[in-house]
């Protein structure tokens, strides 16, 4: 009993220790710091900012089905009125909120992630299994996999806007440049991974296939993806950190909806809250950025049949 609770105090009672360490040299450095807009937020500044940003939300929530109400109601005073009235409902358009930001970026990041698996781990697969399509698409896959998202981003923004045209359209032209462009940067990563993965499986099990003659579906299925399951899934999650913090600065650069937008307009607007605010959103986004890489460890774990793998 004695040596679990020594375990267990060492678990909780270090990252304790370090996060209160951190909080105090953060509220003493920051009354250091002055700045054009004021002292550097404190943890005491950001909490209280944080609860200004929950009230803004309910605030605007609130409105929101106050607008509502009332349409309802002036539909149903015409239609008393008038029968053969079509009540028409418009779509409330006030100003996103923080967690409404907070959810796009997410939806954004998740799709653009999705896209880029999608091609990656077919593509890794194929790349990994065959040495002259390695040999063919090397060079272009090191030529752009160091290209910055904010290369890619006027492209894109180009393209989304000469090739997406619809006057009816199904998706934004902001959703659709920040997820391409979230989707171009974190490619690389699981696709690079998945090929050496594949190609490092053991040649043991490249006979076993070959004595069972099975077909290049079953040995891809059977013996390829189970061997470098490890492998994908350090790409994935490293894609996963790359698709974040590209996400947050291409909406910071193309002003799309989101937190980087978010944290770009609390610095263009200059109050003296807006510090407070950003620190706000910086530590949503790395926590966002944190709970996400833990999602994806929890996955790897689960599919992969290395369970005493060190992953952390």
């Amino acid at each position: 009993m004695s040596s679990w609770l020594k375990r267990s105090a060492r678990a909780l009672g270090l990252p304790l220790l370090g996060l209160l360490v951190f909080l105090l040299i953060w509220q003493a450095g920051a009354k250091q710091i002055h700045t054009s807009l004021g002292e550097f937020p404190g943890p005491s500044q950001v909490y209280q900012q944080t609860l200004s940003l929950i009230a803004d939300h309910n605030a605007e929530r609130a409105r929101e089905t106050d607008f509502y109400e009332r349409q309802e109601q002036r539909n149903a005073e015409r239609i008393a009125k008038d029968p053969s009235y079509e009540p028409k409902i418009r779509e409330y358009t006030g100003k996103p909120t923080f967690f409404d930001q907070i959810g796009t970026s997410l939806v954004t990041v998740l799709a653009g992630f999705f896209i880029a698996g999608l091609i990656a781990i077919p593509l890794g697969i194929c790349i990994g299994l065959n040495g002259a399509l390695y040999s063919a698409l090397n060079p272009i896959i090191q030529l752009f996999k160091p290209v910055s998202p904010l290369a890619w981003l006027p492209l894109v923004t180009m393209v989304v806007s000469a090739v997406y045209v619809t006057p009816d359209p199904l998706f934004a032209k902001s959703f659709l440049t920040s997820l391409f462009t979230v989707s171009l940067c974190c490619l690389w990563p699981t696709l690079i991974n998945t090929a050496v993965g594949v190609s490092a499986v053991s040649p043991d099990l490249q006979n076993v296939s070959k004595v069972l003659r099975l077909s290049w579906g079953t040995h891809v299925v059977k013996i390829v993806l189970p061997s470098s399951v490890p492998m994908i899934f350090t790409g994935l999650r490293l894609s996963l950190g790359i698709a974040w913090m590209v996400l947050i600065a291409a909406e910071m650069l193309a002003q799309n909806p989101g937190l980087g937008k978010f944290v770009w307009d609390e610095f263009q607007n200059g109050s003296s809250d807006s510090l407070g605010r950003i620190m706000v959103a910086v530590l949503v986004i790395g926590l966002i950025g944190f709970l996400l890489d833990r999602i994806m460890l929890l996955l790897q774990r689960a599919f992969s049949w290395d369970k005493n793998a060190i992953t952390r």
